[in-house]
């Protein structure tokens, strides 16, 4: 009954993110070169956001609003992408109204 209660897969969900994140702190304290430091942060980013949808957002459990679901993730990715790229547009590559 109470290893039925337990949660399991989001202790070890986040023990992973846990590791994932000491993982990308090699960026920091490693001697890595460039190419090396954007692939481990690529890499332990993409895992932890898989992560974080499926463990803690539940993106695979149900089946009735999966289509919901990845509407607001592309959602979410259009407005991260477009603040993140608009930023870049506005501030580093030089562009002013």
């Amino acid at each position: 009954m109470l290893k039925q209660l337990f949660p399991i897969r989001h202790v070890l969900g986040y023990i992973a993110s846990l590791v994932l994140s000491a993982a990308a702190l090699v960026v920091i304290y490693g001697d890595l070169s460039h190419t090396g430091n954007v692939i481990v942060l690529s890499v332990t980013a993409i895992i932890q956001a898989a992560l974080q949808l499926f463990l803690f957002m539940h993106i695979g459990e149900d089946a009735n609003s999966k289509k919901e679901l990845y509407v607001n993730i592309a959602y979410a990715l259009f407005v991260g992408l477009g603040t993140i790229f608009g930023t870049l547009f506005i501030f580093i590559w030089g562009w002013y109204s």
